[in-house]
């Protein structure tokens, strides 16, 4: 059963093409990685699917829905109620303890909840760092609490942006076995990188180069964990 349908999408700034006519589906509990060059048009198919743009043109059905002439109120709330969000930057707040960034989430999403926010951040392996700052942790720590603060809300799809870019080796390791486990519970995960090793991991990659599809294949290496 797809979740979401992009069809034959478009995004266009004067001249300039970002999205070319774009057709996909994905499934549930597909993890899906995007690829491409800059420029390919990875951010902005990104930025459509996790209701932070509008396509020029075309179709984004998300459950059934098309949000794609949605005015930006709903959006967002789309948004908070069926994505969640992880960024390369982390964006944490830096005067909150781990918990408390989870639980700016659920603040707008329903109702803070701390039980809830440290069995989040303990599912990602951090509960013992829980009351500690931003400051206080490491690059990797930082990207497992984006991580707990987007699944929180449980979430149709996790959609994350260059979630290893800013990560040694491990902690990217760390991370994509997170998202193996994620996966093995069949949650939807949708990865832009840049990084071949981590789309290699996925279960099917798209490649974008100058906002069309020139590649969408599953991975022959995938193995269901």
């Amino acid at each position: 059963m797809s979740v979401l349908e992009i069809k034959n999408v478009s995004k266009i700034y004067g001249d300039l093409h970002a999205l070319d006519n774009v057709s996909l589906s994905v499934e549930e509990g597909e993890w899906v990685a995007i690829m491409g060059p800059s420029g390919s048009g990875k951010s902005t198919l990104m930025n459509i699917i996790g209701c932070m743009d509008k396509a020029t043109s075309g179709q984004v059905i998300l459950d059934g829905r098309d949000i794609a002439k949605e005015s930006q109120k709903k959006l967002t709330a789309i948004r908070r109620d069926k994505i969640g969000l992880i960024f390369q930057q982390f964006h944490l707040v830096n005067y909150l303890t781990a918990v408390e960034n989870v639980m700016v989430s659920q603040y707008y999403h329903s109702i803070p909840d701390e039980k809830e926010a440290l069995e989040a951040l303990d599912r990602v392996g951090l509960r013992e760092r829980a009351h500690h700052l931003p400051s206080q942790l490491s690059g990797g720590e930082q990207q497992r609490v984006c991580i707990a603060r987007a699944l929180i809300n449980y979430p149709q799809i996790v959609l994350a942006d260059e979630p290893t870019g800013n990560l040694d080796e491990a902690n990217e390791n760390i991370v994509l076995d997170i998202f193996k486990q994620l996966h093995k519970e069949g949650t939807t995960l949708i990865v832009v990188t840049h990084d071949p090793e981590v789309g290699e991991v996925a279960q099917r990659t798209i490649t974008l180069e100058y906002g069309k599809i020139v590649r969408d294949v599953k991975n022959a290496t995938f193995q269901e964990t």
